[in-house]
């Protein structure tokens, strides 16, 4: 899926439409020094704050191994350890929740890409025990803000079908203006 937007790279048949708040998006260098807007969050950092949760930027603190059980809870595969350490250093952007009170991982994601055009989110995950809170859509407002702020305009994101409705109301739509993604699949050697 991708983010509606302007993606800043011709053809023309490429450009989408944007169904962002206008303030959130990023202002041309020419309009830069006028003040931002501050973004509008479906829930504030202090409201988080208030019911237990703390919004981090950076993997400081963060415990793989716990991420790698929220990872598992919701039917990503295990993952090895190293490798997300690994992954997390090659990282654009990431924001993640922290339970106050078990001081463990409840919301995660993140963003890799070319630090200037495009940026993919990965891993978006919330622990099931704190789904239906709108931690997921504090997570994913703010890295699209991170984002957004970077420059970044064309956003996309891989999605199971059964959550796609969650990411249309943040402004992702699906094969827009006939775009498809494609993933490449080795293919399997006949053993012998």
């Amino acid at each position: 899926m991708l983010l509606g937007g302007t993606i800043t790279t011709p053809p023309a048949s490429l450009r989408l439409r944007s169904n962002l708040n206008p303030q959130n998006a990023v202002a041309p260098s020419s309009q830069a020094a006028f003040p931002r807007q501050p973004p509008s969050y479906s829930i504030t950092d202090e409201d988080l704050q208030s019911r237990g949760f703390l919004l981090r930027r950076t993997p400081e603190g963060l415990n793989l191994d716990q991420l790698n059980s929220v990872f598992v809870a919701v039917g990503f595969p295990r993952r090895d350890t190293a490798k997300i350490e690994v992954a997390l250093q090659h990282t654009d952007a990431m924001l993640w929740v922290e339970c106050e009170k078990t001081r463990r991982p409840v919301a995660f994601a993140r963003a890799t890409g070319d630090g200037v055009f495009n940026a993919i989110i990965w891993d978006v995950v919330v622990d099931p025990s704190f789904q239906s809170l709108g931690l997921g859509k504090a997570v994913m407002e703010r890295l699209i803000e991170d984002l957004q702020r970077k420059g970044i305009c064309n956003i996309a994101l891989y999605s199971e079908p059964r959550v796609l409705g969650f990411y249309r109301p943040l402004g992702f739509v699906s094969d827009p203006d006939g775009i498809r993604g494609m993933v490449f699949v080795r293919k399997q050697r006949n053993k012998k």
